[in-house]
């Protein structure tokens, strides 16, 4: 077991707050840094030491770091609504570009030198091949892509001056819940696919819509690559496992290798709920890539990363439970 201390900026969220526990569970001591702009404090872990303050705060999570001798950071706080980013672009080069390069400053004041990144699949657009791997280069259609894609480029200049190594996980699409449900996806008036469908089932909304079913697909919907959070949560661990042991900086992609439609997520959920969802069709959506897979040869073998969760069924009936609970 590690005794080590890390922190976790955006532990308050859903994904943070996964990770928290797991890191809780290895054995890790953790610090959490939200401003609870979208995340909950009821999320953070009971165990976790909780600090009401932002991300981009330089004075504030360098004084942390060195407080608490973080010997690792995993950042978390961050926007991550697509169309959101197309409208308000400024917000979202605030919240994830400059907010990042203040931490990655606050790293460097304190003279930590690991450092875990929330990337996203949003930075390779619409990929000339599927499913796509790490060589293929970046083109965000969106803010919030390029947004995650500039961070990425900032860690990479700062490892080549600093002592700094990294590790980026660009995310395909995270949904279910922890197994024991201890955390969920709990944002209001989310947007994740998964969340609002379940929802729908039980009760929570009324209806649901699927934006766009004209697309260039077998069934006319959006394709993605759903990940269970746990196995994301695992994937983390290991980055920083590999930092840990002295491995190099990384950027890997983090799905499971296989894509699942709009219709096929709505139909999951009526099959493990048992009802039928009020669905109606509605216009596609600025800033959707229409079909996104992730080639996940790297994590698997950089990492030694193998998950556990691959089960459509188990991402959505963890979420249902998550929901009725």
């Amino acid at each position: 077991m590690n005794n080590g201390c890390v922190l976790v900026t955006g532990g308050a969220g859903y994904i943070g707050s996964h990770v928290a526990l797991a890191l809780l569970d290895a054995g890790w001591s953790v610090v959490v840094v939200d401003n609870l702009s979208t995340g909950l404090r009821a999320l953070t872990p009971a165990k976790a030491r909780f600090i009401y303050g932002d991300a981009g705060n330089v004075e504030l999570v360098s004084g942390l770091l060195q407080k608490y001798r973080c010997e690792a950071v995993l950042h978390f706080a961050g926007s991550t609504v697509v169309p959101d980013s197309v409208s308000d672009p400024l917000a979202y080069y605030h919240n994830n570009t400059a907010v990042s390069r203040a931490l990655i400053a606050a790293c460097v004041m304190a003279q930590v030198k690991r450092l875990v990144f929330s990337s996203t699949a949003a930075v390779y657009g619409n990929p000339a091949r599927l499913p796509v791997d790490e060589a293929e280069p970046p083109r965000p259609i969106t803010p919030y892509g390029t947004s995650k894609l500039m961070t990425e480029l900032m860690l990479r200049d700062v490892a080549a001056a600093c002592p700094l190594r990294y590790v980026a996980l660009r995310y395909f699409n995270v949904a279910g819940a922890d197994p024991a449900r201890r955390s969920g996806q709990s944002t209001p008036n989310a947007t994740h696919l998964v969340k609002v469908a379940c929802e729908v089932a039980t009760g929570k909304r009324d209806g649901m819509t699927v934006f766009g079913t004209d697309y260039e697909t077998p069934d006319g919907t959006c394709i993605r690559d759903f990940i269970h959070v746990t196995d994301l949560a695992a994937a983390h661990l290991a980055a920083l496992d590999h930092l840990m042991a002295g491995g190099d900086s990384e950027v890997l992609n983090c799905g499971y290798g296989r894509g699942f439609s709009v219709r096929q997520i709505v139909a999951a959920t009526e099959r493990l709920a048992g009802r039928a969802l009020n669905v109606a069709a509605g216009p596609r959506r600025r800033g959707d890539i229409v079909s996104m897979v992730a080639d996940t040869a790297r994590i698997r073998a950089r990492l030694n990363w193998q998950p556990r969760y691959d089960d459509l069924e188990a991402i959505v009936g963890s979420a249902l439970a998550w929901e009725g609970r």
